[in-house]
C-alpha cells in the first residue's frame, strides 16, 4: 500500500522494529532508536504513542527532533 502522496511502485522498506539482547526497539524517521520494550507489541504501542506526540508537538519540538535527522544542524558541545 502506498503512503499518502506516493505514486507508482512501492519502495523497499526495512522494518522499523528490531531486537537486541531480548528487548525490542523501534527506529524513528528522525534517526532515533527508542526502547527497550519487553515485546514487539509493546514497541508497536510505543510507535503509536510517538506518532501521536509528533502530530501534536509544538513546532520548536519538531525542529529539535529534526536536528537529529540532519547532522549538519546539530550544535557541537
Amino acid at each position: 500500500m502506498n503512503r499518502t502522496g506516493e505514486k507508482g511502485r512501492l519502495p523497499k522498506r526495512k522494518s522499523r522494529f528490531f531486537k537486541i539482547e531480548g528487548y525490542w526497539y523501534y527506529s524513528t524517521r528522525e534517526g532515533m532508536d527508542i526502547g527497550p520494550f519487553d515485546s514487539v507489541s509493546e514497541a508497536e504501542k510505543g510507535v503509536c504513542e510517538y506518532i501521536d506526540f509528533v502530530l501534536h508537538a509544538e513546532p520548536s519540538v519538531m525542529q529539535a527532533l529534526n536536528r537529529y535527522r540532519d547532522p549538519s544542524q546539530r550544535q557541537s558541545a
